[in-house]
C-alpha cells in the first residue's frame, strides 16, 4: 500500500481490515481532490468553481435499503420497524468482507474527521471512499481537525463506502443491490451500490442520534442560528420544508443547517458545512446559498450545466429535483465560528403543509410541542416521486424517523424537559400552500414566512392578540407585522370555506390516526394536545 497526502494517521487502514490498496490518498486538501476527481471523470467546473457531479440513479437517500445490525447490544435499543431494518451480524461480516476485496488493488480516499463542535461529545470518524469528489463531501460536511491531530487520530467509527459495489440480496439478507448497514458493535458502516453522497453523511447523524441521549443530549434535525442579543433559535424540518432556507439569515449568526445537539451546556453544530437543496435556487431569495453554487470547493449534485457557459439551471430537473449544494459552512459569511451557542429561546417546527389548511405561523403549549414533534407532518406533492399524483400526508416522527434509533419517546422525553428547564417558546410555521392545496393555491412567499418568523424570534408576535385554530387547536396570531392579515388565518384564502373544512377534516383525521402508536408512550397532557376533527 501506497501512502500519499497530508498527514498520514499512524491508526493506519489495517485497522479497518483495508489491505493491498493500490494508494490511500490521506486527508488532501479541497484544492486537490477537486484536480483529481477531475483527472478522474468524476466531474466538472462550473462558472465560478463549484464542482458538478451526477450520482447517477440514486439521487437520494434509500432508505429501504438500510439496515442496523441485530445483536446483543442493539436487540433492545433500537426502535425496528420499517424505519430500522434489523440485519444479521453474519450477513453483516458478508458484506464486509465483500467491501474489503473490493478495495484491493484499488485507490482509496481517507479523511479522519470529527462529529460534533463541542469537544465534550465529539465522534471521531474516519470516512473511506472509492471517489474523490466523495472525499471532498465529507472534507466538507465533517469538522476538520487541527493539522497536529492528524497523524494520530484513532477515528471511533469508520464509514466504508464503495458506489460501484453492489450486494446479492438473497446471499447477503439486502432488498436490492444497494445497502447501507451500520454496525454500531464493531463501529462500522458500510456503503454500496449508491454515489448519493447524502448517505454517508446521514449514516454518521444516525449513530450520533443513537449514542447521545444516554448523556443527555437531544440530537436534533434541526437548523440553527443565534441573533446579537444570544437568542438562539432551533429550526426542526424535514427536507424541502425551509430548513436551511430560514436559518441562512443575513441578520443572524448561523450555528448550522441540519444537525445539532442540545447538551446541558446548549446547541452544538453536528457538522462543519452545510447540504442545501438547489430547486428554483435565485440570488434574490437566497442570496447567501446562492452564492455558495459559484464557489471554489463546493459541490453541485445533480444540476443542469451549460456545457459551453458553464451556468447552473437550478429550475432544471431532469436529473432530480433534489439537487444539491454541498459547502463548508465557512462560505456563509454570517457563520459562527464554533459552531456552539447557548440554549435556545425559541423552537420553530417547519411543516409544507400541501393540503393549505395548517395556519403559516401559530404558538404551541409544550403538550402540543411534544404532540407535533411525534407526529413530524408534512405533505409530499404530486410530481416529486414516481407514480404520486396528488399530495400524499407524510409524517416522520422528531422530522427524522430515518435517522433516529431509538424510540422516538426517548427524544421527545428530551425535549420536553429541556424546553420545561429553559423556557423555550415553540412555534408551528406552515411554509406550504395558501388559498387551496397544491395545484390550486399558491406556496406561501419566502418574505412572508421570514417576516412571521423574524417576528417570532424577536418577540413582536407576543405583544398580537392569539385565536384558537378551531381545527387544530394551536394558537394563531391575529396580525403580524409585513405580512397581510387574511394570510394569517387559512380558512379565509379559500374561495370555498366548506370545501377548507373539508380539507381540514381530513387532515385532523389523518393525524389522529398516525398519533395511536404513541399514545400509550406519551402524558395525559400529550394525549389532551392531540388534535381532533372539528364536528
Amino acid at each position: 500500500m501506497q501512502d500519499v497526502g497530508h498527514a498520514v494517521s499512524t491508526f493506519g487502514l489495517n485497522n479497518q481490515g483495508l489491505k493491498d490498496i493500490k494508494t490511500a490518498y490521506w486527508n488532501m486538501s479541497a484544492s486537490r481532490l477537486v484536480e483529481m476527481a477531475i483527472a478522474r471523470g468524476e466531474g466538472n467546473l462550473a462558472r465560478g468553481g463549484s464542482l458538478v457531479t451526477l450520482t447517477g440513479q440514486h439521487t437520494g437517500r434509500s432508505p429501504h435499503d438500510r439496515f442496523i445490525v441485530e445483536d446483543d447490544e442493539t436487540r433492545d435499543e433500537i426502535w425496528w420497524g420499517d424505519v430500522n431494518r434489523p440485519i444479521s451480524s453474519a450477513h453483516f461480516d458478508n458484506l464486509y468482507e465483500k467491501m474489503l476485496a473490493h478495495y484491493k488493488g484499488k485507490d482509496a480516499f481517507v479523511q479522519d474527521c470529527y462529529a460534533g463542535a463541542d469537544t465534550n461529545y465529539r465522534l471521531p470518524v474516519r470516512l473511506v471512499t472509492e471517489n474523490a469528489w466523495h472525499n471532498l463531501f465529507v472534507r466538507n460536511m465533517f469538522i476538520q481537525p487541527d493539522g497536529s491531530e492528524l497523524g494520530s487520530f484513532e477515528p471511533s467509527f469508520t464509514v466504508l463506502q464503495a458506489p460501484s459495489l453492489l450486494a446479492d440480496p438473497e446471499a447477503d439478507g439486502t432488498t436490492s443491490g444497494t445497502f447501507i448497514v451500520v454496525n454500531l458493535a464493531k463501529r462500522l458502516v458500510l456503503i454500496g451500490g449508491s454515489a448519493y453522497a447524502g448517505e454517508m453523511k446521514k449514516s454518521i447523524f444516525s449513530i450520533m442520534n443513537f449514542l447521545l441521549p444516554p448523556r443527555d443530549v437531544l440530537p436534533m434535525h434541526c437548523s440553527a442560528n443565534v441573533g446579537s442579543a444570544g437568542d438562539s433559535a432551533i429550526f426542526f424540518g424535514l427536507s424541502g420544508t425551509g430548513k436551511t432556507t430560514l436559518s441562512a439569515d443575513s441578520s443572524r449568526t448561523l450555528i448550522g443547517d441540519d444537525e445539532h445537539g442540545w447538551s446541558p451546556d446548549g446547541i452544538f453544530n453536528f457538522e462543519g458545512g452545510c447540504y442545501a437543496k438547489t430547486i428554483n435556487l435565485t440570488l434574490e431569495t437566497e442570496p447567501e446559498i446562492f452564492e455558495t453554487t459559484r464557489t471554489f470547493g463546493s459541490i453541485i449534485e445533480n444540476v443542469m450545466m451549460d456545457d459551453a457557459t458553464r451556468e447552473l439551471d437550478f429550475f432544471d430537473t431532469r436529473y432530480s429535483e433534489n439537487g444539491r449544494v454541498a459547502y463548508d459552512i465557512s462560505q456563509i459569511p454570517n457563520a459562527s465560528e464554533t459552531g456552539m451557542t447557548g440554549h435556545p429561546k425559541n423552537i420553530v417546527m417547519l411543516t409544507c403543509d400541501a393540503f393549505g389548511v395548517l395556519p403559516p405561523v401559530s404558538q404551541l403549549t409544550s403538550d402540543q410541542a411534544m404532540y407535533h414533534f411525534l407526529s413530524g407532518y408534512t405533505a409530499k406533492v404530486a410530481g416529486t416521486e414516481r407514480g404520486l399524483k396528488e399530495p400524499a400526508a407524510t409524517f416522520s416522527t422528531c422530522f427524522g424517523a430515518p435517522f433516529m434509533p431509538r424510540h422516538p419517546t426517548v427524544y421527545a422525553k428530551l425535549l420536553g424537559e429541556k424546553m420545561a428547564a429553559h423556557g423555550a417558546k415553540c412555534w408551528l410555521v406552515n411554509t406550504g400552500w395558501s388559498g387551496g392545496g397544491y395545484g390550486v393555491g399558491d406556496r406561501m412567499k419566502i418574505a412572508y414566512t421570514r417576516a412571521m418568523v423574524n417576528a417570532a424570534l424577536d418577540g413582536r408576535l407576543e405583544s398580537a392578540g392569539f385565536d384558537a385554530d378551531p381545527n387544530f387547536g394551536v394558537m394563531v396570531p391575529t396580525s403580524c407585522p409585513d405580512v397581510p392579515g387574511d394570510v394569517l388565518n387559512p380558512r379565509n384564502t379559500w374561495s370555498d370555506g366548506s370545501a377548507y373544512d373539508s380539507q381540514a377534516r381530513d387532515l385532523t383525521q389523518r393525524f389522529e390516526k398516525n398519533f395511536v402508536q404513541f399514545e400509550s408512550h406519551v402524558t395525559d397532557g400529550v394525549k389532551a394536545a392531540a388534535i381532533h376533527a372539528a364536528a
